[in-house]
């Protein structure tokens, strides 16, 4: 068994923020999909979950099986009994509000308004935010508007400081390193961080505040259309009239419409804020990946079922003694059992002869990756996980989505017209035209002509297609394509396919993984990967990577046909 003294050169792991996840067992446990909170559960269940199908012969989405199962959130832990396993670990709900008055949206008064942000994660406050400063009128519609969210989030420096959003990481290492075995290393020279949480939605709600945004804590059950108008139906019962609907809900697929089947891999994976009495990892270094599996000698059945669907370590580390620690299946279908992934994390801990004193925090996440893009155009708009926009090959989403933001709040202030244009909100009232006022004692006021169009579909159509513009398709099948020839690899292929992707020069691996390159740009980095990979690598590639070549090209012809 190793120990927190052991050669940093042979042991040394580094941290993974971002995506975190859960556990399963006795215990309560953190559900995490997307940007929402899900359940404590146990992990067989959600696990055999992943794989379940719906009436419409789909799959069940993360979301919708979490639902079924529970609501949990952010957990301060404790032993549960001394000299008890990791598993045995009991959290303690803590609920961590933010303390701001916010704005309370009144449905009684049924006063219409521009935009309902359904959800109030990351891309919901970024595009209400964004859209309110623009003089419309937002509601976002949340269970709990002043909870922090759940999620450790975990993203490359460069992508936050692009966004002015640096004050929002509350830590970050100056590299990062990928282990494929014991043997090899790769060290990449790119600064990783943490979110802060509390920070960036405190920055998101304050804004949000001063621009006017209004709250109201609900969830929504379905929405209803007419031609120039939505009606958000609450599940306490009142409708909320709006121009538009954002579905910025996660993974739940609950608002935005699929035509076709829903059939995507799954990342699914368990980690933890945890006090341990040492461990060996470098602070200035985050573990991206550690895809070693000697601390599974002891197991051969969990070492041969690893050989065949590998997981690998993502780690953060804060201080001496505190950590971030994520066990990870990249990606499957369907999704790894989450019982075999924490006893994998059991066993590397032992074998890293890590102590776990308390858990603050356990996670588990369910993200699916790759699948159908929702139907576009359609009435209801979405972003982030509602909206596809999770990466199929590596599953981070936050960067990505908060970048997109922008994008789809300009969409939609140029169609509904900004602060000096009529818009929705400046003269309806109970779904009628508003009364001028009766006062004698000061000049009536003209009322706001109503806008003339575009209306409902046409509104739609144009976000629709600023978000999804055909070379973000493209780059989007391409990204699925390599998903599925992660699919197809075992451990030791996909220790090779890393070993050729992290020696790319860093403008293709650093764009790839930050959704930067685009298609002509990734058919190149798809031929310089093939060139850095071993002859059995290539061979592999051809052999296990032909299909899902087929594939993308079939789905490229019809893209451009339609």
């Amino acid at each position: 068994m190793a120990s927190c003294t052991v050669s940093m050169s042979s042991t040394r792991y580094g941290l993974r923020a971002g995506a975190v996840k859960v556990r399963s067992g006795s215990p309560k446990h953190l559900l995490r999909s997307g940007f929402c909170p899900i359940a404590p559960t146990r992990g067989d269940e959600l696990s055999s979950r992943c794989g379940e199908v719906n009436g419409n012969g789909s799959l069940l989405s993360p979301g919708l099986a979490a639902r079924r199962l529970h609501m949990a959130e952010t957990r301060v832990c404790s032993v549960r009994a001394a000299g008890g396993t990791l598993l045995e670990m009991k959290p303690k709900v803590e609920l961590k509000k933010l303390n701001y008055e916010i704005p309370i949206f009144d449905p009684r008064k049924s006063k219409a308004v521009d935009l309902v942000v359904v959800g109030g994660g990351p891309a919901g406050l970024a595009v209400a935010q964004r859209v309110s400063g623009q003089g419309l009128s937002v509601c976002c519609i949340d269970p709990e508007p002043r909870s922090v969210w759940p999620n450790n989030y975990g993203v490359w420096v460069d992508e936050f400081e692009a966004m002015d959003l640096l004050d929002c990481l509350d830590y970050t290492w100056g590299s990062a390193v990928v282990y494929l075995d014991d043997d090899v290393k790769k060290l990449l020279q790119r600064p990783y961080g943490r979110v802060n949480r509390t920070r960036l939605k405190s920055k998101m709600i304050e804004q949000c505040i001063t621009n006017g945004v209004q709250f109201y804590q609900s969830k929504v059950k379905h929405v209803t259309h007419s031609k120039d108008r939505s009606f958000v139906v609450c599940d306490d019962g009142f409708v909320i009239e709006t121009a538009v609907v954002l579905d910025a809900t996660g993974h739940s697929r609950r608002l935005v419409q699929y035509d076709k089947p829903f059939n995507p891999g799954y990342q699914i994976a368990y980690g933890i804020v945890a006090e341990v009495d040492c461990h060996p990892f470098d602070l200035d270094k985050m573990l991206f990946m550690d895809w070693r599996d000697s601390h599974l000698n002891k197991y051969p059945e969990l070492k041969e079922s690893n050989k065949k669907l590998p997981t690998f370590l993502y780690a953060m580390p804060f201080s001496p003694t505190k950590i971030f620690l994520e066990e990870t299946s990249l990606v499957a279908r369907p999704g790894v059992p989450l019982e075999v992934i924490q006893q994998r994390m059991e066993a590397r801990l032992k074998h890293l002869g890590i102590n776990v004193k308390s858990i603050e925090e356990d996670e588990v996440c369910v993200i699916p990756m790759g699948g159908v893009l929702p139907v576009i155009p359609q009435r209801v708009l979405g972003i982030g996980g509602t909206a596809g926009m999770v990466h199929p090959s590596t599953g981070y989403m936050v960067a990505r989505t908060l970048a997109a933001a922008p994008i789809v709040a300009d969409s939609l202030v140029k169609r509904l017209g900004g602060a000096s244009h009529p818009h929705i909100s400046s003269n309806t009232v109970l779904g009628k035209e508003a009364e001028p006022s009766s006062s004698q004692d000061e000049d009536i006021p003209t009322p706001p002509e109503p806008r003339k169009g575009p209306f409902g579909d046409e509104v739609a159509a144009g976000v629709w297609a600023d978000l999804w513009p055909m070379e973000r398709q493209q780059q989007r099948e391409f990204f699925c394509f390599g998903m599925d020839v992660l699919l197809k690899l075992d451990l030791v292929g996909t220790r090779r396919f890393f070993d050729a992707f992290f020696d790319l020069d860093e403008h293709h691996w650093q764009g790839f993984l930050s959704s930067r390159l685009y298609f002509w740009e990734l058919i190149g980095f798809g031929f310089s990967l093939f060139t850095h990979a071993t002859n059995t690598a290539k061979a592999e590639i051809v052999v296990k990577g032909t299909p899902a070549l087929l594939n993308m090209i079939k789905n490229l012809t019809l893209m451009k046909r339609q």
